[in-house]
Parts: C-alpha cells; structure tokens; sequence
C-alpha cells in the first residue's frame, strides 16, 4: 500500500475466507493503522467465522489498537448498499470453507438527454432541461406538457465489477458474473496442475477463462498464482486467451479502467 500510494483512510476490510494466508497480513495492517494514530472505526466484513477470527487476533496486541473494529458476519446474497453502489455476496467453492465472493454492482444510469430535439422543440436551455433529464414532467410558459420520455432515452446499465477469491470454477461466480464489465478471478494453477487444482479448491487459468467466456464478461483479470507462476505467468495467461482473448494478468499496482458498456 505505502509502495503504491494507497491511502490506510479506508473504511472497510472485506474477506473472502480465513484461510491462514488470506487473514494474517491483516494483523500489520491494523497495528499500522494504530501507529499512525487512527481513531475513527474500521468496518471488518467475512463470512461466519469472522468474529472468531477476529478475537483470536487480540492474541497479537489487536486489544491495544487506537480505533475501534466492527466485525460483520454475512452469508451469500446479502446486499451491502453503498452510495451509488451496492456490494453483493455471493457463493464460492473452496475445499469446504465457509467462502464468499464480492460483486459491484453500479446503480443504473440516467438515459441520455437529447438536446438537439430539445431545442428544436424551443424548450430553453437551464433548469427545465435538468428536471426533465431527471425524470419529470414539465409544463412550459405556452402550456405544453413535456413528458422524460420525449427527450430521455432508456436507462443505462452500470458498470458491475465482480472479484471471486480462491474457489473452483462454480455456478456461484458464473451468476454474479454475467454481463460483468470486469471478473478478476483466480488462476493458481496451469492447465497440467488441473487435478492439484481441484484436490485444493482452485481454479486453472483455462478454467478461469472459460467461465469468463460463458458469462459474457467484457475483461477477466487473472490472480492468485501458484509460487510456480509468481515470476512468470505468462504461461498462464497464454493458457487463458485460448478460451478468452481479452484476459490481463494481474500484478501488484496494476490499475483498470472500467469503462461504460453503453
């Protein structure tokens, strides 16, 4: 985080699972955060187990943090609203641990306003374009009665970034993906670890690309790779654009622009 400017202000601390791997790093994080003399609340999310987790951490001096931890248990399918956004659990599979993961979902966009037809209909640039751009109905100085649906096109998507943690490929992250603008999903092993793959609960690249491909999602990111890859994944990502072209393997300080479908 201090490598690539990434502010410790955050707010909340989202797990997928409690795997040892997944959870200790957290432990830094938050004595770090103490350090610099944070006050203010962090949110800490995960599926159940979460609380337990937590209370074991106090055996590291978690109890002498400057700022209070609130732990919140969720199950798959819980709706976590944000402004203009929502966070949406869903179900993973991984070698039987209580696991989730997290999908982002962006509120629906206004239509688009047609301003051309608006002034060939002399309604007058200023307010009145902005309350019909928002859904109302207006009436002008000559008694005309504007109707949205006039000058608004139809709604438009919002962007939905979907991000699994480990698991197997599964109907869970298939759901939440689909249409997705952006899925960054697993690849720990290569296709000729297939069988270590499924003994452990991850997912190959080739698997990871399928999925991609059968959910329609316009970007996959690949992560999570096996001490075999973490030098080179090329390997991987060759694996993966077999079955989906538009597949980037992701490394540390790797930023995405999602961009709108439409």
């Amino acid at each position: 985080m201090m490598r690539y400017g990434v502010s410790f202000g955050l707010a909340d601390v989202f797990f997928t699972h409690f795997h040892a791997d997944h959870v200790i790093g957290v432990i830094g994080l938050l004595r770090t955060m103490s350090l610099q003399g944070r006050t203010d609340p962090l949110r800490i999310w995960g599926p159940r187990g979460a609380q337990r987790t937590m209370k074991r951490a106090e055996d590291f001096g978690m109890d002498r943090l400057t700022f209070p931890i609130q732990v919140e248990e969720v199950d798959a399918g819980k709706v976590i609203g944000r402004k203009d956004y929502s966070i949406v659990t869903f179900p993973v599979d991984h070698r039987g641990s209580r696991s989730l993961g997290y999908a982002l979902v962006e509120e629906e966009r206004k239509g688009r306003f047609n301003p051309e037809l608006a002034r060939s209909m002399g309604i007058p640039e200023g307010p009145l374009w902005g309350e019909i751009h928002r859904g109302r109905t207006v009436t002008l100085d000559d008694g005309r009665v504007i109707e949205p649906s006039v000058l608004v096109g139809a709604k438009r998507p919002g962007r939905r970034v979907v991000v699994t943690g480990d698991t197997r490929p599964c109907a869970g992250t298939l759901e939440a993906a689909r249409d997705a603008d952006l899925l960054v999903h697993e690849a720990t092993f290569g296709h000729e670890e297939h069988e270590r793959a499924v003994e452990t609960g991850h997912s190959t690249a080739r698997e990871a690309a399928c999925l991609a491909r059968d959910a329609g999602v316009r970007s996959l990111v690949l992560t999570h790779f096996s001490a075999r890859y973490s030098r080179d994944a090329s390997d991987l990502a060759r694996e993966a654009r077999e079955c989906f072209e538009n597949t980037v393997v992701g490394r540390d300080g790797l930023e995405i622009e999602v961009g709108y479908s439409a």
